[in-house]
């Protein structure tokens, strides 16, 4: 009895290790719930000297951040002439199924990044992609099996595609503009027809935020001149704040959502905060600040107790007071114009392109870095995906899985 004893308390601990090693899905850009924060993780009393390399096979070109769902992780890549979706064994990295298309050949200022960007999204048993051309397809997330693909773009912006999509109540929201506009679409989930369209300004290359206002849902998003607000089950216009003129290229960061608050950021356009609210059937914003000096070119921030964290546009660390707009501090510890960021409890992990995973403290008195790891040998522009004690980390063409002991 002493023995079944001792093998079932063994088999417990078995399985709780499992469990905590794969303890978190991350079914879309930015996490799951699309706000740079891991739940879950908690930190080791002591970071070791290096991470354990579990495996790295080379899946292909692109900047897209992986999504995880149960035991598989799903990649899209570009293969030679064809965008590929791969549903990988997370744990070991074998492959289970893929699906391939031809896909248009990246030509001009964005040549340099040929493959996806966006980020897939997974839900209801489907995972949707969309293509740096613009195509977008659903599959099955079990077999891969094909469900409906979607090719009307009328042409791309000037540097392709980078918007990752959102899935709503049966119905998939992209922002899917051309040269000359910012469409926004929602297809159905499982036929792939068309909901609603709404054509604005310009496009932008931030992906959509969701917000609720007065217990109303709303899609938030940038087009190249304004931040707007559509209803997602209609695509009905809700309200719009006109920004800085930019160039498209640099709209490119998300804004983040605090409740009624949003926080946003671009390019030379420093950083704002605004807070929206309605009154009877109109909306209106405040703004609650402004600070000219920090901004950033992609990252968008995060928001740890009262502080926003991020990385700037000269390639420097910067730490702001959410109430009032103030630059707590500002560091030189990166080298790089683009970086991802998150919040992981009691802990803030920064991933640079340079392929250095920086651990450091969430304290606004100054920048107190824990610790630093080289992950990639080639640039890294994905988010590191974080689940239990697993680091998925995509590179240039290759796929990495780092384990912290």
């Amino acid at each position: 009895m002493k023995r079944i004893a001792n093998l079932t308390i063994l088999l417990v601990v078995v399985m709780i290790s499992a469990v905590n090693a794969f303890s978190q899905d991350w079914s879309q850009f930015r996490g799951p719930g699309r706000d740079s924060k891991v739940t879950g993780f908690k930190a080791p009393a002591k970071w070791p000297a290096e991470l354990t390399l579990k495996w790295k096979i080379t899946v292909g070109t692109g900047d897209a951040t992986p999504v995880l769902a149960g035991k598989n992780i799903f990649l899209h890549t570009r293969q030679g002439a064809e965008e590929t979706v791969l549903c990988l064994d997370a744990a070991t990295g074998k492959q289970i199924w893929r699906y391939s298309y031809a896909a248009p050949a990246v030509t001009g200022p964005a040549s340099s990044h040929p493959g996806p960007r966006s980020t897939p999204v997974i839900g209801e048993g489907k995972i949707v992609t969309f293509g740096v051309s613009g195509i977008t397809s659903c599959l099955d997330l079990t077999s891969g099996k094909l469900l409906w693909k979607k090719d009307e773009n009328q042409g791309v912006p000037q540097f392709s595609t980078g918007m990752s999509p959102i899935i709503y109540k049966g119905s998939v929201i992209l922002q899917t503009g051309g040269k000359d506009n910012g469409q926004v679409v929602a297809y159905d989930l499982n036929t792939g027809a068309e909901k609603w369209k709404y054509t604005s300004e310009g496009p932008a290359y931030a992906s959509p935020s969701m917000m609720t206002i007065d217990k109303i849902l709303q899609v938030v998003l940038f087009t190249e001149k304004s931040l707007i607000s559509l209803d997602p089950s209609n695509g009905k216009f809700l309200w719009k704040i006109e920004t800085p003129p930019m160039q498209r290229f640099y709209v490119s960061v998300s804004p983040y959502i605090d409740g009624n608050k949003i926080y946003y950021t671009g390019l030379g356009a420093g950083s704002k905060a605004v807070e929206i609210s309605r009154q009877g059937d109109t909306y209106v914003s405040k703004e609650l600040w402004s600070n000219p000096e920090v901004g950033a070119k992609w990252t968008t921030p995060i928001l740890k107790d009262g502080y926003l964290y991020g990385f700037t546009d000269q390639r420097r660390i910067y730490c702001i007071n959410a109430a009032n707009g103030q630059t707590a501090w500002i560091d030189n510890a990166t080298n790089s114009d683009f970086s991802t960021i998150l919040d992981c409890g009691s802990v803030i992990i920064g991933f640079p392109s340079t392929g250095y995973l920086i651990v450091f403290k969430p304290d606004p008195k100054a920048y107190s870095e824990i610790v630093k790891y080289k992950v990639a040998e080639t640039a890294v522009y994905a988010f590191p995906v974080i689940t239990g004690n697993n680091i998925y980390v995509k590179d240039a063409e290759s796929l990495m899985l780092y384990s912290i002991n």
